[in-house]
């Protein structure tokens, strides 16, 4: 992640440190970001963002614990394998899923109608 994808809406009821972990788990799950990915650092993604350090360490924490993420000692945090397809999806991982990527989308400013319009397209070409 050269650059930050992130972003924060300082104004959004959204807590910043729900937008990040959400617009993250997006980045991982629509493989923007791929397993071994290094992601910054808490401190720099913090600075990069204007925000608290432990703001950033609690997103790193819930996608760690999501295992999106993992963290090493001396090897940084990098995007953790994703989960072989299960054949019944959980309904609860599934809501989950769909609520990281509707507040990633609403973070950047989409609408109902444009998540919409995403999700669909994004089902086409998955077809």
């Amino acid at each position: 992640m050269n650059e930050p994808a992130v972003r924060v809406d300082t104004t959004s009821q959204v807590p910043p440190y729900e937008q990040i972990r959400a617009q993250l788990a997006a980045l991982i799950l629509t493989g923007r970001l791929t397993e071994g990915d290094r992601l910054p650092t808490v401190r720099q993604l913090a600075a990069d963002l204007g925000l608290a350090p432990g703001t950033v360490a609690r997103a790193y924490r819930e996608l760690e614990a999501a295992e999106l993420i993992r963290t090493r000692r001396g090897a940084g945090t990098r995007v953790a394998a994703l989960p072989s397809e299960p054949q019944h999806p959980d309904a609860a991982r599934l809501a989950t899923l769909a609520r990281d990527f509707t507040s990633a989308a609403r973070a950047l400013g989409a609408g109902t109608d444009a998540i919409l319009t995403a999700v669909r397209e994004a089902l086409r070409e998955r077809s």
